[in-house]
């Protein structure tokens, strides 16, 4: 398969490292790609956080974007472009990366706050989800739609969206609805949600502060934190149908129960029409590894869940199961004739045997392809109490 790539020239600033008293900020600085994480910003990150973690002098960690996006994911298109040009090790490198600098903040022993003021999907929910405080806005919008280019819900969704109230999580997995700061406050992805306007007084405030513990941040998040009223139409109203139809055992399940919900409930038709829309859009394959990676993802620590979720991103990877990523990337960031071919093309034909293939270990299979090792961090607990 190949590939129509093109790259523009960046500057080396693509990640902005800011210190005023005992608070270091990191502002993603890709505004014009709406922050989408390269290699280069990621591993200036684990740097940067790896460094201050040491520091005495440093008590809160701030993470933001730039522009309209905290973080629109990680740079799918670049990944593809290099791994279709046969550059597998960046493709690699880059995946493993990106999933170790989500459990370095994820086990972060210092307070680390993500002031998400934009949209926030994929890449940057796993910077974003796996802070100790997560701050939302009248400006966020987030979403995992992973599955809509052949992937699946990773960096960690397999553990914060499995946590959410109900089968909600494993709608938004499968569905790739977006949710906006109130939402993601009622739902328990937020922590706090702050006005836009008041953000740059937070910051100041929290500079200003000394010395910085966790249960200060706790109250002057609180001072300046709203309560915003649910939408109307907002899907987590529609909790009692979603936990109805996503607990169903099987992605075709799942999609039975919703069309006999549309026909049953008037009222509900359009939110359940988008549903089963995005569904049928998506890859069949990427749907049903998603489903047994959020479920296995329930009863697993955080190590576990990075470490499936990269051995599943691998097999992806390397095309030798399924080409859906590539097809799906091809179809809807590269070509944009948001037209993908998927291989299966129907749910019934991803049989169980295909999806588990994909949960296998990769040991053994190439000496560059290995399962993830994490080192052993002292705040490995932070993980399992943060959501």
């Amino acid at each position: 398969m190949a590939f129509r790539c093109s790259f523009d020239l960046e500057d080396d600033d693509q990640v902005l490292f800011e210190e005023t008293s005992s608070v270091r900020k990191v502002v993603l600085n890709r505004p014009t790609k709406l922050n989408c994480l390269t290699y280069e910003m990621v591993t200036q990150m684990s740097r940067a956080l790896e460094a201050y973690e040491c520091d005495p002098a440093v008590e809160c960690i701030t993470l933001k974007g730039k522009g309209k996006a905290f973080c629109a994911g990680g740079d799918v298109k670049g990944v593809i472009c290099t791994s279709g040009a046969g550059h597998w090790s960046f493709a690699g490198a880059f995946y493993r990366s990106e999933l170790m600098l989500d459990y370095l903040i994820a086990t972060y022993t210092k307070p680390v706050i993500a002031l998400v003021d934009g949209i926030v999907m994929g890449g940057g929910a796993g910077l974003a989800m796996h802070a100790a405080f997560r701050v939302v806005t009248e400006n966020t919008v987030f979403a995992m739609p992973e599955a809509s280019i052949g992937l699946f819900a990773d960096v960690g969704a397999s553990k914060f969206l499995s946590k959410l109230p109900g089968s909600f999580g494993e709608y938004l997995a499968l569905t790739g609805t977006r949710l906006d700061g109130g939402e993601m406050l009622a739902c328990g992805l937020a922590s706090h949600y702050v006005l836009s306007k008041d953000l740059p007084l937070l910051e100041k405030n929290l500079c200003e502060e000394a010395p910085l513990r966790k249960s200060t941040i706790s109250d002057l998040l609180s001072r300046f934190a709203h309560k915003p009223n649910l939408k109307e139409n907002s899907s987590f109203r529609r909790l009692e149908i979603i936990n109805r139809c996503f607990s169903k055992p099987t992605v075709e399940e799942i999609l039975s129960s919703l069309q006999e919900n549309e026909v049953e409930n008037d009222g509900e038709k359009k939110w359940i029409k988008d549903a089963i829309r995005s569904m049928r859009s998506a890859s069949p394959t990427s749907l049903k590894i998603t489903l047994k990676s959020m479920r296995e993802g329930r009863a697993q620590t955080m190590e576990q869940c990075l470490t499936r979720e990269y051995t599943i991103s691998c097999h992806m990877l390397r095309r030798s199961m399924h080409r859906d990523f590539y097809e799906g990337s091809r179809a809807m960031l590269i070509d944009k004739d948001n037209k993908p071919q998927w291989d299966p093309p129907k749910l019934e034909l991803v049989t169980d045997e295909m999806v588990d293939k994909f949960f296998v270990s990769l040991d053994g299979i190439d000496p560059y392809w290995v399962n993830l090792q994490l080192p052993i961090r002292s705040g490995q607990t932070m993980a399992r109490a943060k959501l």
